[in-house]
């Protein structure tokens, strides 16, 4: 039972680290700022089920779709840093939110954001993926597989409550402020997109240039 309380609680705090919902929900709220209420809502709600559905997909088969794609999880840090650098210079530039203003756009708007850069890789990124395969490997039992599906339920969760209280977060800062938050996030969607990319980059080149270390 203690084996079960501590993996449990290792698999919640992890996972409520790497998935950071409090850092999250600022570059959220510049992607929807100009959304109503309902559909910010259900933009959050899609991204979190997308988040939970991979994070799912990659507990139970990570190890079989790496190895037969040939994929790494370092190239899939490379290429969250492209997708996040692209991102922060919309916001910089507000650009971000132009296809927002015609209503006709808003289903697709929100069915596009809420896949990525939302749910992959903002919510559900390389860590959280590997986590969740490195875990679910370590679990030896039933129960422990369950515990580690309870933990990441959990953690969802919270993150989902978050960011739909991201509209009464909006509403205090006003438009100015949301313009000033806008181009802010920008910058540091830009940094992320920096460690994200080098953070894939540094182990290839290491391995190119040292492969019998690895």
């Amino acid at each position: 039972m203690n084996e079960l309380l501590a993996f449990g609680l290792m698999a919640f705090t992890s996972f409520l680290t790497l998935l950071n919902p409090f850092g999250t929900m600022p570059v959220f709220m510049a992607m929807t700022k100009e959304l109503g209420a309902k559909e910010r809502r259900r933009t959050a709600t899609k991204a979190i089920f997308v988040a939970f559905i991979t994070l799912m997909i990659f507990a139970f088969s990570g190890n079989i779709l790496f190895d037969f794609f040939g994929i790494s999880v370092n190239s899939l840090r490379m290429v969250g840093g492209i997708i996040f650098f692209l991102m922060g210079m919309d916001m910089l530039q507000a650009r971000l939110t132009k296809t927002k203003i015609d209503k006709s756009n808003v289903k697709e708007y929100v069915d596009d954001i809420s896949v990525t850069p939302l749910g992959i890789p903002m919510i559900c990124g390389p860590g959280a993926i590997t986590n969740a395969i490195v875990l679910m490997r370590d679990a030896s039992s039933y129960d422990m597989k369950i515990t580690l599906i309870v933990s990441i339920i959990l953690v969802l969760f919270i993150t989902l409550m978050i960011l739909w209280s991201s509209s009464k977060v909006l509403k205090v800062l006003g438009e100015t402020g949301n313009k000033v938050l806008l181009r802010l996030m920008g910058l540091i969607v830009m940094v992320i997109a920096v460690e994200f990319f080098f953070s894939g980059l540094t182990p290839v080149l290491r391995g190119i240039i040292a492969p019998e270390a690895y």
